[in-house]
């Protein structure tokens, strides 16, 4: 099975910053147009199903939410999917844009 690394903010920045990455926000659509990570697509229950099936699993994935919680989960979610590198965001969005 396969597991999810939780790390900081500025380690998903490097992350992004070197290499091709999917990069996925599980706010609520509201949220998600409010801001988000750039190049982040949102994912819901009414597209993950597609999202799974049209996503690279050998790329690199990250995820967050609000504050870091239920991206846990979500990245937990994906590795059960077949995901095989799965990052989380500590600190979600609320993290990020306090410092980007």
């Amino acid at each position: 099975m396969n597991t999810f690394t939780r790390i900081s903010v500025q380690k998903a920045h490097e992350i992004m910053g070197s290499r091709d990455v999917t990069i996925v926000d599980i706010r609520d659509a509201g949220s998600f147009a409010q801001g988000h990570i750039p190049q982040a697509q949102t994912v819901n229950d009414g597209n993950i199903k597609e999202f799974i099936k049209a996503t690279d699993k050998e790329k690199p994935l990250i995820c967050y939410c609000y504050h870091g919680i239920s991206s846990q989960q979500a990245a937990g979610y994906f590795a059960n999917q077949g995901f095989r590198q799965i990052y989380s965001i500590d600190g979600g969005w609320e993290a990020w844009k306090a410092i980007y």
